[in-house]
C-alpha cells in the first residue's frame, strides 16, 4: 500500500514523494520535500495531522508500524541508509547502511523488510538483529514485497522471476521459502496479503488480471479481470479487514473493488432465471473454447468503482470501516484524500464523502533551492568492502562492529546492535517505554 511519484507529473503536487497506509489503515504517511507527515484516518470529517518530522528532506520513504510511535524513514540525500525514529520522543531510536540504494521496506510486529534492488534484508524488529539477507534475488527495480500483519503468520513475497510473474513465499519466522506461485506470465506489479495472511493476491504489468491465492498452500482461490481494453500500470491492491473484499487502484480514472465470494451451484438452480440460463450457456461453451477465451469467461468482473477526477497519477488505496461504516479511501499524488461510502451489499459506483487536503494551500509553490538538493548528495566512499557496508550502522564501524555478520548474510550469535544517543545499550524495542504498545483508534 505504498506509492512514489517523481514531483515534475502533470497534476502532482509539487510537495509529494510518496505515500503509505499502515498495517491496518488507521494512519496515512506521506513523504514529502521537507520530511514527512503523519496523519490519523479515523473519521471522516477530518484528518488531523498528528506529527510532521523534519529530521531529514525529500522522504521517498515512510513506514509506520501500525499506531505505535515507530516509523521508518528513507531520504533521496542519503538512499542507502534507513533510519528508525521515535517520533513522539523526537528521537532516532537506530539507523542502519546498504550496499545499495533502499527500494522499499515493510514491517510488522515482529519483522522489518528491507529490499534492495538483488537483496533482501530481514531485521528482527525488537531489537533490529539481522536474521538473513536473502542474495541474488530477481532484479526488483521497483522494490516490489509484500510482508503479511498477523503475529502467527509472518509470510514475505516477492518476485520470484524478472521475466515472468512467478511469487516466492518465505516465511520469516522460520527463515525457509514455503512455496513457488505461477501467478501470471508478465512480470509482477502488485502484491498484497489479507490481515491473516491466509491469502495473497496479485497483479502483474499488464494489470488486466487480479489473482488470489491461498497461503502457504499458493492454490488459486480467484481470478477478477480489471478490464480488457488497455494495459494499465496497478500500483496498489488492499485487502478489507475481514478480506471479503479486494480494491486495486492504477493510473487510470478506475478503482476497482472486488467481492471475494464462492457462486453456488445451487442457487443457480433454484432460482432459474434467464442470466443464470444464459450463465450457464456460457460456462457450458467455454469448455470448447481455447484456454485464452475460456479463462477470461470465467473471471469475475468488479462488484464496485469508483471514478477519480484525475487521469495518469499513482494512487494508493484502502478499505477501512470508519464510524462504523465501510470505506475506501484513496491517496493521490495530486495531494488529496479521497473517502469513498462502500455498499457491501449492492456494490456499484462509490461516493465521495470527503475530501482532505494533504498539504496546506500555502505549499502549493515549492522553491527551486529544495529541488537542487538532490544534486548534494554525497556519494559513497569508495574501496570499502561488501560486510562493511551490507546492513551496518552508517556511523564509522569500529573492529567490534564487524563481528557477527557473515558474507552469506546470516546474522550470527553476539552481533552488535546499533546504539543510539539516547541509550547507553543497545535498543531493546520490546521495553513498553520505549517501544510504545499499539494505541486503539481514536
Amino acid at each position: 500500500m505504498e506509492c512514489r511519484e517523481e514531483p515534475e507529473g502533470p497534476g502532482v503536487h509539487p510537495s509529494f514523494l510518496c505515500a503509505s497506509f499502515n498495517q491496518d489503515t488507521t494512519s496515512l504517511s506521506v513523504g514529502t520535500k521537507t520530511g514527512y507527515r503523519l496523519f490519523s484516518v479515523t473519521v471522516v470529517d477530518k484528518m488531523d495531522c498528528i506529527h510532521e518530522g523534519v529530521e531529514c528532506p525529500d522522504v521517498y520513504i515512510v513506514e509506520r508500524l501500525f499506531s505505535s510511535s515507530l516509523v521508518v524513514v528513507v531520504s533521496l540525500s542519503m538512499p542507502r541508509r534507513m533510519n528508525v525514529y521515535h517520533f513522539k520522543k523526537g528521537t532516532e531510536i537506530c539507523n542502519y547502511s546498504y550496499s545499495n540504494n533502499i527500494l522499499s521496506i515493510k514491517l510488522n510486529r515482529q519483522r522489518l523488510v528491507v529490499c534492495l534492488e538483488e537483496s533482501i534484508y530481514i531485521h528482527n524488529i525488537k531489537d533490529m538483529k539481522l536474521l538473513k539477507t536473502l542474495l541474488n534475488t530477481p532484479i526488483n527495480p521497483s522494490g516490489l514485497i509484500a510482508l503479511s500483519n498477523d503475529n502467527g503468520n509472518s509470510y514475505l513475497a516477492y518476485p520470484g522471476s524478472a521475466t515472468m510473474g512467478e511469487i516466492t513465499v518465505y516465511d520469516t519466522t522460520s527463515l525457509n521459502t514455503i512455496t513457488l506461485i505461477q501467478a501470471h506470465d508478465s512480470p509482477l506489479a502488485a502484491l498484497t496479503f489479507n490481515t491473516t495472511g491466509t491469502k495473497l493476491a496479485s497483479a502483474s504489468e499488464k494489470g488486466t488480471v487480479i489473482r488470489v491465492f491461498s497461503i502457504p498452500e499458493g492454490q488459486k482461490l480467484f481470478e477478477f479481470r480489471r478490464g480488457m481494453k488497455r494495459y494499465v500500470s496497478i500500483s496498489s491492491l488492499s485487502f478489507s479487514a475481514d478480506a471479503q473484499f479486494l480494491c486495486a487502484a492504477s493510473n487510470t480514472e478506475t478503482v476497482h473493488i472486488f467481492k471475494l465470494e464462492q457462486h453456488s451451484p445451487s442457487r443457480d438452480e433454484e432460482s432459474p432465471t434467464w442470466s443464470a440460463y444464459v450463465g450457464k450457456m456460457f460456462t457450458a461453451a467455454s469448455t470448447y473454447l481455447p484456454a485464452q477465451v475460456s479463462d477470461m469467461m470465467n473471471q469475475d468482473r468488479a462488484f464496485a468503482t469508483v471514478r477519480l477526477n484525475m487521469f495518469g497519477l499513482k494512487n494508493i488505496c484502502g478499505l477501512t470501516t470508519i464510524q462504523k461504516l465501510p470505506r475506501l479511501l484513496v491517496a493521490s499524488s495530486d495531494g488529496y484524500l479521497y473517502i469513498y461510502n462502500v455498499d457491501p451489499q449492492d456494490g456499484g459506483e462509490c461516493v465521495l464523502v470527503q475530501k482532505h487536503r494533504l498539504f496546506d494551500s500555502g505549499e502549493e509553490e515549492v522553491e527551486q533551492k529544495d529541488e537542487e538538493k538532490a544534486d548534494d548528495v554525497l556519494p559513497q566512499p569508495a574501496g570499502q568492502s561488501y560486510a562493511a557496508t551490507v546492513a551496518l550502522p552508517s556511523n564509522p564501524p569500529s573492529a567490534t562492529t564487524l563481528l557477527g555478520y557473515s558474507e552469506d548474510g546470516g546474522a550470527q550469535k553476539g552481533e552488535v546492535i546499533p546504539e543510539h544517543e539516547f541509550a547507553e545499550g543497545p535498543v531493546c524495542l520490546d521495553d513498553e517505554n520505549e517501544f510504545p504498545p499499539v494505541c486503539k483508534p481514536e
